[in-house]
């Protein structure tokens, strides 16, 4: 079932022509109100009108995430702020946030997008969607939220946590379609099942999974646990949300990116040379349309390959693999993005709390876990118990209210952590994702 016939199985020949058509736009306007871009174009001694074909846009200047951040809040827009009429944000390795803007047309434009995916899913305006995506400046559950009403189905706005509720949820409501992130769907299945319900027995015939790398195996798992079929959803804040590429049940074979709106490409990650397709390497997107926030080149640092075959579904956009892995260290735990710099900071922080430290990843019941084990001083740890749980919850505490994620803390004496001659293990992931 496709939502845009129209638009979603246009001839290459003409997709791309509609590319450059919308590429050149879009740059007149970042170079003429983004002053950051009018400077990287000055530096290089780049003119939009200089971009006469896709295949220039390799001489354009990439974009980093650094890039937003060191113009927080709002110095990427490209529209007067009484034009912006949302705002969402995700936390910085530093404290600052990547703030992101959307104008009227950017939420109908993000809206229309998350039709289309939830149609390639095989979802149509008769089912009744529970949304387990978190809501709030993360773009994840208003995204999905849109999506749904667009295209005409009942949503169910449950958002995150509260298990046991949501199975009641779902057992009592009958919704058709479950979107969440893939760990929380196969913890969902365990807590049915302790409550005695069986998810075959329920109304779901699609999941629509993202926010997490996951893997094929987990895939095969879910479908078999759950009775219905698992479909990947790829989306980024920076560039709009969920709903930038989508995987369709026709085939599940790589996610179509929505190419009239995202101008794709892979580069290697170390030279920044652009790969032909087939080949794996760092996935860069240019936004066609945004108006708030246009984005040239920007890098996502998900490692994934390009297949630009038709699928036989009808659809001629490009797909993407799944994520294969990231250039950078960042951690998706539950959905939520960290950075070990960013406990780090919070960390180094804290009176009594040494440099030393180990963030130790693990899966139980089909959950993401994340312990903190830390030094403290030989003074602190040789407090009494009570002090040093305190300080536990404390850190335990400023970690959620800041970074939005669960941590244990486990505060460990001096010497107790390795150390390395070399670069700092400060990872220990036992996950197998």
């Amino acid at each position: 079932m496709i939502y845009d016939v129209e638009q979603e199985t246009l001839p290459r020949e003409d997709l791309e022509k509609l590319q450059l058509n919308r590429l050149q736009s879009m740059l007149e306007r970042a170079y003429h109100n983004v002053p950051f871009y009018r400077g990287r174009f000055d530096e290089l001694g780049l003119r939009p009108e200089h971009i006469r074909s896709l295949s220039d846009i390799k001489y354009l200047p990439l974009t980093e995430k650094q890039d937003l951040r060191n113009n927080y809040p709002f110095g990427m827009f490209a529209v007067p702020k009484e034009n912006v009429v949302r705002i969402h944000a995700s936390s910085g390795t530093t404290g600052k946030a990547t703030v992101v803007g959307y104008t009227r047309r950017d939420i109908r434009t993000w809206a229309e997008l998350m039709a289309r995916s939830f149609m390639a899913a095989g979802a149509s305006r008769r089912d009744t969607i529970h949304n387990a995506y978190g809501y709030g400046l993360f773009t994840g559950g208003l995204g999905v939220h849109y999506g749904a009403e667009q295209m005409g189905a009942t949503i169910l706005p449950v958002s995150g946590g509260g298990t046991k509720r949501q199975v009641m949820l779902l057992n009592d409501f009958g919704p058709s379609v479950l979107c969440c992130t893939p760990s929380f769907a196969l913890h969902l299945f365990d807590v049915a099942q302790s409550s005695g319900i069986n998810f075959r027995d329920l109304s779901l015939h699609c999941g629509i999974f993202g926010a997490e790398p996951w893997t094929d195996e987990m895939r095969a798992d879910i479908e078999s646990k759950l009775g219905l079929t698992a479909l990947d959803i790829y989306g980024l804040s920076e560039i709009m949300g969920p709903g930038v590429a989508m995987e369709c049940d026709t085939a599940q074979q790589g996610l179509h990116i929505w190419e009239d709106h995202f101008l794709p490409e892979i580069i290697d990650p170390e030279t920044k040379e652009p790969l032909p397709p087939g080949e794996k390497g760092e996935l860069v997107i240019t936004t066609l349309t945004k108006e708030a926030l246009p984005l040239v080149r920007y890098r996502t640092k998900d490692l994934t390959r390009l297949t630009p075959t038709p699928c036989r579904c009808g659809r001629t956009h490009m797909r993407m693999d799944k994520v294969l892995g990231r250039t950078d260290d960042m951690l998706i735990i539950r959905g939520v993005n960290v950075f070990p710099s960013q406990i780090e900071s919070m960390l180094l922080e804290t009176e009594g709390v040494g440099p030393h430290y180990q963030l130790i990843l693990r899966r139980e019941e089909s959950m993401d876990t994340l312990e903190i084990q830390v030094e403290v001083d030989e003074h602190v740890f040789s407090d009494e118990i009570k002090h040093l749980q305190r300080l536990e919850q404390k850190l335990a505490k400023s970690i959620k209210e800041f970074l939005g994620v669960t941590a244990q803390i486990k505060l460990v004496e001096p010497q107790t952590i390795s150390r390395s001659e070399g670069k700092a293990q400060r990872i220990v992931d036992y996950r197998g994702v």
